[in-house]
């Protein structure tokens, strides 16, 4: 049998094609799919990114789910969160074929239950990893059929319709696509909206020619900021290479976490519904948690990551989730991340009111952050074990495992460290009242973390 634990990950698949993605491969992850859905639903909805392999990969899997008697609705090119609206909308399954921010020689498989409900190692992935392992059944009845549907439209307008724009003045806004799915969606969201767009790397190519499409890296936001500050903007929107997330810049071509970003977020959604629940996840600022419940609403946290955020807001019933990765969760929308209804949240924030982006933001932003720090090991459960016994026992500390090591410090400060699903890493994130703070204790973790 073959062993695909080394793709198969905790909420979606992911490999280098050609050396573990193929289209035999896919062909069985989507005849393995169909599966596990077929007493759900009759077709699945099936989207791809602008990568050169996604179009054969997207089609390899449709024919896989066809091979089991169940029909396919192609969507074509489509950015994530267009694929969870066409899931949620049509009410079918889907899969999507993205690797998101990774390089260009890979690519994966993310998949939902119709509803845009996430599908992860507990909730169907193993199972998948399983059947394929072992080998898919033969199905002899009739096979499905393979159709087309433009959603591109219906997308923009769903989202227009949860965020009004009509009362914002005029702004301009720098868009960097990263020459993701961001120029393929941008065009038509914006379309109409009181919005001067400035675009930057609108072109679909995944080789990525101009920077990484990812811009949790600093070093790929260079260029946005440096055009916000060339023509003078009101703000700055960066987009991963499937456009399931945004990263916003202010009026001077400075960052602006995706915590406060998740803080600004969850303030409009409570005055749409006081009292409202609001999942983050256990790296976002501390400030979230305190702004979301000094405005009446109910903070939960949560495990990083797509799968356990969904399933804390089906259970809660929150309106809205936030992670520091620039992943935003909306229950009217479906309750899977869409960046896009973020950054219209932020465009109409800022548009009713006469101040910068700078100003508006710095309410939500209340403590200095390290953003997340890798360093690459040769044993991850070794250096983390070395740095919760450096901690362990400590006066005033306080230690939880909910994902990963998280350390509260006595004073406020605090750090989680957690390993990396897909690389020999450790990701570290450090909070502190200001900048020396967090550096000191970067410093202090990071030396155990590297020794």
């Amino acid at each position: 049998m073959p062993d695909l634990s080394g793709i198969v990950k905790a909420y979606d698949i992911r490999g280098v094609v050609g050396e573990q993605l193929d289209a035999a491969l896919v062909r069985d992850f989507g005849a393995a799919f169909a599966l596990l859905i077929k007493p759900e639903a009759p077709a699945v909805v099936i989207g791809h990114d602008m990568r050169d392999s996604s179009p054969g990969l997207a089609e390899a899997f449709a024919d896989g789910v066809t091979s089991q008697g169940l029909d396919v609705v192609s969507i074509g090119l489509a950015s994530t969160d267009q694929l969870y609206f066409a899931s949620g909308s049509l009410n079918l399954p889907g899969a999507m074929f993205t690797a998101s921010h990774n390089p260009a020689k890979y690519n994966g498989i993310k998949m939902c239950r119709a509803g845009a409900s996430p599908v992860g190692q507990d909730t169907g992935l193993a199972e998948i990893r399983d059947t394929v392992e072992q080998g898919v059944p033969a199905f002899d009845g009739q096979r499905g059929t393979v159709s087309e549907r433009d959603v591109l439209s219906d997308y923009a307008a769903y989202l227009r319709n949860l965020v009004d724009l009509s009362g914002s003045r005029p702004l301009k806004v720098v868009v960097d696509a990263g020459n993701g799915m961001g120029g393929h969606t941008v065009p038509t969201v914006f379309d109409g909206l009181p919005i001067d767009v400035v675009p930057m790397y609108f072109e679909l190519d995944g080789t990525f020619p101009n920077h990484e499409a990812n811009p949790l890296d600093p070093a790929n936001i260079v260029d946005l900021q440096a055009k916000v500050r060339e023509v003078g903007a009101d703000a700055g929107l960066a987009f991963d290479g499937d456009a399931d997330r945004c990263f916003v810049v202010d009026e001077r071509g400075e960052p602006v976490s995706p915590s406060a970003i998740t803080a600004l977020v969850a303030v409009r959604e409570l005055a749409k519904e006081p009292g409202g629940t609001v999942i983050h996840n256990l790296i976002t600022s501390k400030g979230v948690p305190e702004i979301v419940a000094e405005h009446g609403g109910k903070p939960v946290r949560t495990r990083v990551g797509h799968s356990f955020i969904k399933a804390e807001m089906a259970r809660t019933g929150a309106i809205f989730g936030g992670e520091h990765s620039a992943h935003y969760y909306f229950r009217d929308f479906w309750r899977a991340d869409t960046g896009m209804l973020a950054a219209l949240h932020v465009l109409a924030a800022l548009g009713e009111q006469n101040g910068p982006l700078s100003a508006l933001t710095q309410d939500f932003s209340r403590y200095a952050a390290s953003g997340e720090i890798n360093s690459t090991v040769g044993d991850q459960v070794a250096r983390m074990l070395a740095v919760k016994d450096a901690y362990a026992g400590k006066s005033g500390v306080e230690i939880d495992e909910l994902d990963g090591l998280t350390v509260q410090l006595p004073g406020g400060a605090w750090f989680n460290l957690r390993p990396s699903n897909t690389e020999p890493l450790l990701r570290l994130n450090v909070e502190a009242a200001d900048r020396a703070a967090v550096e000191a204790l970067t410093a202090e973790v990071l030396a155990l973390v590297r020794a």
